[in-house]
């Protein structure tokens, strides 16, 4: 007995032949065609138990014949496939009921496998949606990772689900979280996005839930927090691993029991708000450390998302090229383009900065750039990465080797006498103070972020500053 009846409609002979042998060796009955209505005959006559079917036909769309599908025949599951590898492609296909959305080239394991669980999956009928915003999409890419991004954003719409997303500094979290609420059931709320890194920690409880007139000096006025803005729509708490442990224990209480009290009130507050968070640090790190709450971590972490750096998708890279030369246009920038070899060089760079990085180097090219076709020597020019420490140091470049040539100068200049003891402890001192120093002034005196670059416990960083008499970063006075 076949363990039941495939319909497969695309334009595509040899998909359709691929298909057939594939699923027919996996024990099911496969019936193909090349159209839409050849198709809608066997759904309507009450055949197949399940549908797979390619988005561009020739007589019909398949997104058009999809809702007539779940009209007709809601228990009947449809895997929708495509070429158009976008992030809109992946959230039709979820809006308009399709069980799953796989796009082209795909593996013919992971077909099957789709198949076998879309027939073990009882199918419910699903709410019509409102159709989705047509506006320019907001994550460009088709590698493999970037598809699994779009189809977990595409199942997550049509809930209300907690997200946290992880990911390197310039890889688009923000547009990941934008994403979800312009395509999810809140787009017609408000988006309101914070940073937790730019808000003083003294500030964080005030600006995230408000205040009441006289609540601490200063306090004229009620101030409306972020909760209060973002109220029927999605609220974004960016770089959440730099949120004070006092506004922690606020924002636990918010997810656990759905209500809030403004800095100064007692009367709590019901909030309607969906949450969305995203971090560039090890949350389970900081835990460690007693800078992270764990309980609270757990209901971030409901659906975690992480977003790959620009290194692991570089065949996205041409994509993004033409995707900001366009906006730049758009914006009154020159019409510029980049050429294959170009695009070699930008597909090879490493991206330290991600897409963020990217976008500066092609808006300021498309603005300095004398001519109109970028070569690949302007490129390779503008990749040039910075000296490294080593190539500093000269032809015997290692740290260790300059340390050791200082240290045979030292004990040459005292000549037959040892220098005074405590040599090690002297010499720590002399790579940390500079070390520790410019780590904080990198991080502008913020001293959970350099502990973090240093690999360092803060308390044993607030000790080494104290011990140093590192009281001053910048003009930044470091508590």
């Amino acid at each position: 007995m076949p363990a039941g009846t495939i319909l497969i409609a695309d334009d595509d002979s040899g998909i359709r032949t691929v298909l057939n042998q594939a699923l027919g060796r996996a024990g099911y009955d496969v019936r193909t065609t090349g159209t839409a209505a050849g198709l809608w005959r066997w759904v309507q006559a009450g055949e197949g138990n399940l549908v797979i079917t390619d988005v561009v036909l020739p007589d019909e769309s398949g997104f058009d014949l999809l809702p007539r599908i779940k009209r007709t025949r809601p228990d009947l599951p449809v895997i929708v496939m495509s070429a158009q590898n976008t992030l809109l492609t992946a959230i039709t296909a979820a809006e308009r009921g399709a069980f799953e959305y796989l796009p082209k080239p795909f593996d013919l394991k992971e077909l099957v496998s789709v198949v076998q669980r879309a027939l073990a999956t009882p199918q419910a009928r699903r709410a019509e949606s409102a159709e989705t915003p047509d506006d320019r999409l907001p994550l460009i890419g088709r590698s493999a990772a970037m598809q699994e991004i779009y189809r977990i954003i595409a199942r997550l719409t049509q809930t209300d689900l907690t997200v946290m997303v992880v990911g390197e500094s310039g890889t688009g979290k923000e547009l990941v979280a934008r994403a979800l609420h312009d395509y999810g059931r809140r787009r017609h709320g408000p988006f309101v996005a914070v940073n937790m890194a730019a808000i003083p920690k003294e500030l964080v409880e005030s600006e995230l839930f408000g205040h009441e007139r006289g609540a601490f000096t200063g306090a004229t006025n009620r101030g409306v927090g972020r909760f209060e803005q973002a109220e029927g729509g999605s609220l974004f708490l960016d770089e959440i691993g730099d949120m004070p442990l006092e506004a922690q224990t606020r924002l636990l209480r918010v997810l656990q029991q759905g209500e809030y009290t403004t800095v100064g009130g007692r009367t709590p507050i019901r909030t309607d708000v969906r949450i969305i968070a995203a971090t560039n640090r090890d949350l389970r790190q900081l835990i460690q450390q007693g800078l992270f709450r764990e309980d609270l971590f757990y209901r971030l972490n409901v659906v975690p998302m992480r977003l790959p750096p620009l290194r692991e998708r570089s065949e996205d890279i041409p994509d993004l090229v033409r995707h900001f030369l366009r906006k730049g246009a758009e914006a009154g920038l020159p019409v510029k383009s980049v050429d294959n070899e170009a695009l070699d060089l930008l597909r090879r760079y490493r991206w330290p900065g991600n897409v963020r990085e990217l976008e500066n180097l092609i808006r300021r090219l498309a603005v300095l750039h004398p001519g109109e076709d970028i070569p690949a020597s302007v490129i390779a020019t503008e990749l040039q990465e910075p000296p490294s420490l080593d190539a500093d140091m000269g032809e015997e470049g290692t740290l260790s080797s300059a340390a050791e040539r200082y240290l045979t100068h030292y004990f040459r200049d005292h000549g037959d006498r040892l220098p005074p003891p405590g040599l090690y402890d002297r010499i720590l001192q002399d790579v940390e103070r500079p070390l520790i120093s410019i780590c904080l002034s990198a991080t502008r005196g913020n001293q959970i972020r350099a502990a973090q670059l240093l690999g360092l416990n803060r308390n044993t960083l607030r000790k080494k500053i104290r011990d140093l008499g590192l009281d001053v970063v910048r003009g930044l006075k470091i508590d």
